[in-house]
């Protein structure tokens, strides 16, 4: 606490200043309110307490429990040495880091936030004729992203990702339930209101109570493939999914490979990198085999009666290549579209103009589905939000 003990006044100042800059690189917010914050609490405090100092600074710099992590790590690096963002290979090589055999989430962010701010190139000078060029994202940048592993993305990688995420608001057509709300314009009369509302009057009805069916959007649930045929499309498709479980009640996500695994409350947590941490805890079987037709056997025996209630639409997002070939696949998909009002299938094989359903499962699959969609890029998750926004079809039951 060299740091702290030895810069009272306007070099605490200071460094309490770069500590925020610092948490706001990291992904931390951290404003001006919590810098001042943070200076009133140190002076209620012993500075000379290390503990006392954390307690106080995370107490009134952080407002989430999913960023105390972040914080944790910054507060080690930064008030150990203020000067160690100078040399941020020997910041990775500290105990807090190196005692480790995985480093923790965020860890890689909070590397870059300390590393020195490069100062920014000059534009080069145009040519007299050169036509206008799109800088706002290129191909190559979005491909970087899609086929990134999900644990090796950095700060500014993140922050990419998800704001060409954040664009594809969904906004599921919503569907009128079993339930009702009083409204003095609905179309139908509430009786058992009207006789409530009459016994503050004596028992007489002097006005009917009105009411109107609730609509809410239907439950989303999630399908995912996570084999080694297609891992590098499942990284992207979780960002998705974490943004739209963050954004919306009733989404329900599920992985399968050899295995399945329910990660709805893991990708509930606000932090994606966290999220992703916390998935991969309990995933073990990523990049591995695949088992299509089993673990969608298993869906429908232990989760299909909690999370398909309500007409619920599901996303089963695989290639179809099943390593088991078409054992029970038929039976499993037929059951699955059952018990749903809408049953989409997201293969990324159709990018391919080409394509044909050679393979055993794909046959065995495509017969009881009612979209069959390809989901390779950006460009095919906005058309997938767009299809699951519009008005839907009713579907004819096979006679």
């Amino acid at each position: 606490m060299a740091g702290l003990v030895s810069a009272p006044g306007a070099a605490l100042a200071a460094n309490i200043l770069a500590f925020g800059r610092l948490l706001r690189r990291a992904g931390v917010p951290v404003g001006s309110t919590e810098g001042l914050a943070a200076m009133e609490a140190l002076s209620l405090v012993d500075i000379g307490d290390r503990r006392q100092v954390h307690a106080a600074l995370r107490a009134v710099m952080v407002r989430r429990r999913e960023h105390f992590p972040v914080f944790d790590q910054a507060f080690l690096l930064f008030w150990r040495d203020p000067e160690a963002g100078r040399n941020a290979a020997a910041m990775a090589l500290m105990d807090g880091m190196k005692e480790q055999a995985k480093p923790p989430p965020g860890s890689r962010r909070l590397a870059e936030a300390m590393a020195p701010q490069r100062p920014p190139r000059p534009p080069p000078q145009p040519p007299e004729e050169r036509p206008p060029v799109d800088v706002a994202m290129t191909v190559s940048e979005r491909e970087r992203l899609q086929t990134m592993d999900f644990e090796a993305m950095s700060a500014a990688e993140i922050a990419a990702a998800k704001s060409e995420i954040r664009k594809l608001v969904l906004s599921l057509d919503a569907r009128p339930t079993r339930r009702f709300r009083p409204d003095p314009l609905g179309p139908s009369v509430d009786l058992r209101g009207t006789i409530r509302a009459s016994l503050h009057q004596g028992g007489e009805i002097l006005s009917l109570e009105r009411r109107r069916r609730v609509t809410r959007p239907p439950p989303l649930v999630a399908l995912c493939d996570i084999s080694g045929s297609m891992s590098r499309y499942a990284q992207v498709l979780l960002h998705f999914l974490h943004a739209v479980t963050n954004d919306r009640d009733r989404v329900h996500s599920f992985l399968f490979g050899t295995r399945l695994t329910n990660v709805t409350r893991q990708l509930r947590h606000r932090d994606a990198e966290v999220a992703f941490e916390l998935v991969s805890h309990i995933v073990p079987d990523w990049s591995g085999g695949t088992r299509i037709g089993e673990s969608l056997e298993l869906f429908n025996k232990q989760w299909s009666r909690r999370v398909l209630g309500q007409g619920a639409v599901v996303l089963l997002i695989t290639d179809g290549l099943d390593r088991e070939g078409a054992k029970g696949l038929a039976e499993a998909t037929a059951r699955l579209r059952r018990s749903c009002r809408r049953l989409m299938w997201l293969n990324p094989l159709l990018r391919y103009a080409g394509f044909q359903p050679r393979s055993q499962g794909i046959r065995a699959m495509l017969p009881h589905v009612d979209e069959f969609r390809p989901v390779h890029n950006l460009e095919s998750l906005r058309a997938l939000v767009a299809t699951l926004s519009g008005p839907q079809q009713v579907r004819r039951m096979a006679a």
